[in-house]
């Protein structure tokens, strides 16, 4: 144990004095305008919504029809009774619920990201004052169209904050830039000062020394948590909904798989700049891009939709929104769970085998 501590205590020596991660600001601009230039888009498509007409006329098909085909909304679901207007939001099954009532439409919208829920709530509202000013020229539909008024209503960020959108996304990417990008170094730089020799003739069991390096990480990730959470309550507003002991679970979880993410690319390349850049080019902005927290996955091409589930950052993204913002039940991210935990396993165990194989060597 007192090797293990002696491993720990050195990685925090090298943390405090390594300077590379200046070429992390040479790379990111560079990734950003190719990212942004090509792959993403802010423009609404495929958003999907559910129906809920508890008296399905003409005019209800009408209206879920032009929304249709409109080519920004895709219909996943009618639903049978308003009790099941938060479940679909709180699966995920739909940004959008268009409820018709013998007074009007309600346009219900999940906020929990301003900016899209604007968008898409703007849309549905343009299309149907579009189809009720044509209807409104026909005597015959008249009587019913006229009263037809879009009542617009915000679940989970009602007063239409940022911020709400952004800290999930901003936590996930400060966890994955101390934990991913920097253990991505940890073993590349004994190879380069020449002190791998140390590691492989000691009796230090592989699993002991992958833990000592990961463990300052970790160490400085709970600091980072702990603060980042803290400003979002008390500095930005952003309450805390959900159960705490489970967003800290997931959290943790989501650590473990950046260190082990960093620990696989650190066994797989011979210089720091190598891992440096592998993290950055191939983790950091994709992560980043490509998980949901400046951009709707939906609103991506297929192709990098397909990407998309890769990077754990959309996972951990989506179950913090849940938890924190949405205050849901734990039944509704286990999926969350599972693909992070798969992931740290996975990542964990293939971290090991390389350096086992290296040792062999």
């Amino acid at each position: 144990m007192k090797q293990f501590f002696a491993f720990v205590k050195k990685e925090f020596y090298h943390i405090l004095r390594d300077k590379r991660t200046i070429l992390i600001l040479l790379v990111m601009p560079v990734v950003q305008i190719i990212l942004f230039g090509f792959a993403i888009s802010n423009e609404v498509k495929d958003t999907p919504f559910a129906v809920f007409a508890p008296v399905k006329d003409g005019d209800t098909q009408q209206i879920t029809e032009r929304l249709t085909a409109s080519g920004f909304f895709v219909l996943v679901k009618e639903l049978q009774n308003p009790d099941e207007i938060e479940k679909v939001f709180q699966k995920s099954e739909a940004r959008l619920v268009v409820v018709f009532g013998d007074d009007g439409i309600q346009l219900i919208a999940d906020a929990t990201d301003a900016n899209q829920a604007n968008i898409v709530v703007n849309y549905a509202s343009s299309i149907i004052t579009q189809w009720r000013m044509e209807n409104l020229q026909s005597a015959a539909s008249q009587i019913n169209i006229v009263r037809i008024i879009p009542e617009i209503k915000m679940l989970y960020n009602p007063q239409m904050k940022g911020a709400y959108n952004f800290v999930p996304g901003v936590l996930g990417l400060v966890l994955v830039l101390i934990c991913a990008m920097m253990t991505s170094v940890s073993i590349v730089r004994e190879k380069e000062m020449g002190t791998m020799e140390v590691l492989l003739v000691s009796p230090v069991k592989p699993i002991y020394i992958l833990l000592a390096k990961i463990t300052p990480y970790f160490a400085l990730s709970i600091i980072n948590l702990t603060s980042i959470l803290l400003l979002s309550v008390f500095v930005l507003g952003v309450p805390i909904v959900g159960n705490l002991f489970l967003l800290i679970l997931l959290s943790l979880l989501f650590i473990f798989v950046g260190l082990a993410l960093g620990l696989m690319v650190s066994n797989m390349v011979n210089s720091q700049v190598a891992a440096m850049l592998i993290s950055a080019v191939v983790m950091m902005m994709p992560t980043m891009l490509l998980s949901g927290m400046m951009f709707p996955v939906e609103s991506m091409p297929k192709v990098l939709q397909w990407v998309s589930v890769i990077p754990p950052n959309r996972w951990y993204v989506e179950g913090v929104i849940k938890l924190m913002i949405m205050g849901v039940e734990a039944k509704y991210v286990i999926k969350e769970f599972a693909i992070l935990g798969f992931m740290a396993i996975v990542l964990m165990t293939v971290s090991l085998k390389k350096f086992n194989v290296r040792m062999t060597k």
